[in-house]
């Protein structure tokens, strides 16, 4: 199961599965029970669930506040 992290928009993540165009650089545009994503290699936008990005997700590479990778990771408290 994979581990929830914070998204935010304008970050660039690189995921598990290429792009038709063979791009796997993606920029989410938007956030909420749908994640907005930006191919990096030819401009298309498309959507994925929250659960389905998180899975996909095989590196984040850059964040908006910090343009670096993120340190910490927040998770779900455990019940």
């Amino acid at each position: 199961m994979p581990v929830p992290f914070l998204i935010a928009p304008e970050m660039r993540v690189r995921l598990k599965k290429k792009h038709p165009c063979g791009g796997d650089m993606w920029q989410v545009t938007r956030t909420g029970a749908d994640i907005g994503m930006l191919c990096l290699t030819c401009g298309r936008r498309v959507f994925l669930e929250r659960e389905e990005f998180e899975r996909r997700v095989k590196e984040i590479l850059e964040t908006p506040a910090n343009k670096e990778t993120p340190d910490a990771i927040e998770t779900k408290p455990s019940l």
